[in-house]
């Protein structure tokens, strides 16, 4: 992996593997080989040079997994254009703010989802769209935006189809020339942040940091050209392009998407395909394991796969294992600054180990536990911040150096926020987001913990705990629960449950039965909006505490 671009990769795999499959869609009849799918990269890259993007320019891709986006991810790989990943839920403010904020050049983007129209948001960002009929934007507020391209419908005015857009490619030869002039040192990759404060930063992340970070998952996954991996979670997210695409084609085997997440058409992928890797965060295997076709699809083809993104509660965890036959699954963390992925657990781990910990730093990756009070190495088993440093480190936020400074210091140590502690062995534990942490009366409680206790509850299918304001003790313990089918659990009931098996403290004070979690696209769910939903519910002051 050392010294390989995105799209060097894809040029080694496709010579050694020309006629296996490449890229699959279960569910509408697109299957790529190697040397398929190296063809559409080539033509997709040649496309892009026509439209005048040159090395280090930006394009943004805002959509759904469509089988353009996979594309879109290697050729701008081969030609050294910068990919801005756009999240699908953003709307027309924060649509202009990335665009405007990443100089991107060129905007492709899917018709829409369910809820938005996404050509219609663009026009609330772009109002000049319209107007223009020669195929070329221009806007005061977004100066480097030239090109909008449709992957799917219909088009007008200045937004181009996609099959427009590739018919005036330039020839494989100019390609190959733009490709020899890449480094992997350069960066390839722009993430946004979906931080709960603040503006998105925009996270730059080169060939070196994604291409091996990739290859050092699908190591711990044992990967092998064999597998067919099953990606359901987003592509504009790392646990998408990297865990997902990148990931499988380092390992040589079959990239196996789905569009959006729908728990049944996960598990008829699974099925159709024989996949035998599953990506997803908690909440998706919860709705895999829950739903009522569940018997109808076959999953004993899976192997292995990634829980990540959020806690992995451990009852979730045993069922993936048991039920779902996945019985060599793997805890992965991280965030987007690290490309993503710190630390993550074995094949050959333990069950106690892989539903307990998210496992050991990968190769080549260094990480400390730094006491919050000291700053100084927490012990084994003591809890501090983690940092981490090493080739996954990204090069900074785009255009933020003061944000930089922040997380990353002088030294190359990327401070990630997170409270962690670490045993002797190398295995790391999460105890929690420095700023989750809930402060009762002086008293520290983290989440995470209550969270484990309440999985044990037969009736509960999933919960998220969380702090609000409290007159008296600053601040108390709110759960939202989502109970299992055919449950009458009440709030008493809950509470019950914790009576005299955690700290009194610990047990949540407000309890709210809810259908679904305010989500993020990527699967996080966004405790801050359930915070909201409790401090109206239940007439809480927001001042409270400070």
């Amino acid at each position: 992996m050392e010294g390989l671009t995105v799209g060097g990769l894809l040029d080694l795999v496709r010579g050694r593997r020309p006629d296996h499959d490449a890229l699959v869609y279960a569910d509408r009849g697109l299957r790529l080989s190697y040397a398929e799918f190296g063809e559409a990269v080539e033509r997709c890259a040649g496309a892009l040079m026509a439209l005048g993007i040159r090395k280090g320019d930006h394009v943004a891709v805002w959509g759904q997994n469509v089988p353009e986006w996979v594309t879109l991810q290697f050729a701008t790989g081969k030609i050294g254009a910068v990919l801005v990943t756009v999240n699908p839920a953003y709307r027309s403010t924060e649509l202009e703010y990335v665009l405007k904020q990443s100089d991107a050049a060129a905007l492709f983007l899917t018709p829409g989802v369910k809820d938005a129209d996404f050509l219609q948001v663009l026009r609330e960002a772009v109002p000049e769209l319209g107007d223009a009929a020669d195929g070329e934007v221009s806007s005061e507020r977004l100066p480097f935006l030239k090109h909008v391209v449709l992957m799917g419908g219909e088009t007008s005015g200045a937004v181009m189809g996609f099959g427009d857009f590739l018919r005036g490619a330039v020839g494989v030869e100019e390609v190959r020339e733009r490709q020899g002039t890449l480094s992997a040192d350069e960066v390839i990759n722009m993430q946004y942040t979906s931080g709960t404060t603040g503006f998105p930063k925009g996270v730059q992340l080169t060939h070196a940091n994604i291409v091996k970070n990739a290859f050092y998952i699908g190591e711990c996954m044992r990967l092998g050209p064999e597998d067919r991996v099953c990606i359901p979670v987003p592509f504009f997210h790392c646990f998408g392009c990297v865990l997902g695409t990148l990931n499988t084609v380092t390992h040589e085997g079959t990239m196996v998407p789905v569009e959006s997440f729908d728990p049944e058409t996960v598990l008829q992928a699974v099925h159709e395909e024989r996949c035998t890797a599953l990506l997803g965060v908690p909440t998706m295997f919860i709705a895999e394991l829950d739903h009522p076709n569940f018997e109808k699809y076959e999953t004993s083809s899976l192997r292995t796969g990634i829980m990540a993104g959020s806690p992995c509660p451990m009852e979730v965890m045993k069922k993936v294992v048991d039920v779902m036959g996945a019985d060599e699954i793997t805890i992965a963390y991280g965030q987007t600054e690290s490309s993503p992925v710190i630390t993550q657990t074995r094949t050959d781990d333990p069950l106690e180990i892989r539903v307990s910990t998210v496992g050991r730093a990968l190769p080549d990756v260094e990480v400390r536990i730094v006491s919050i009070e000291t700053d100084e190495d927490a012990g084994p088993g003591e809890q501090g911040e983690l940092w981490t440093r090493g080739y996954h480190v990204m090069r900074g936020y785009y255009k933020m150096e003061d944000k930089t400074a922040e997380v990353l210091d002088e030294d190359g140590w990327l401070r990630t926020g997170d409270l962690a502690e670490m045993d002797e062995g190398g295995y790391v534990k999460i105890t929690g987001r420095a700023k989750d942490m809930i402060i009762r009366g002086g008293e520290n409680i983290y989440p995470r913990e209550v969270e484990e206790y309440l999985y044990t509850h037969p009736e509960i299918s999933d919960v998220q705990v969380y702090g609000v304001p409290d007159e008296k003790y600053g601040e108390q313990v709110a759960a939202a629960v989502k109970k299992r089918s055919g449950s009458d659990l009440t709030v008493e009931g809950v509470q019950e449950f914790c009576e005299g098996k955690i700290s009194r403290h610990k047990i949540p004070r407000y309890i709210d039965f809810v259908e679904a979690y305010p989500m993020t696209a990527s699967g996080k769910i966004q405790k801050y909006k359930l915070r909201e939903a409790a401090v109206e519910k239940h007439a809480l002051s927001r001042t409270a505490g400070g």
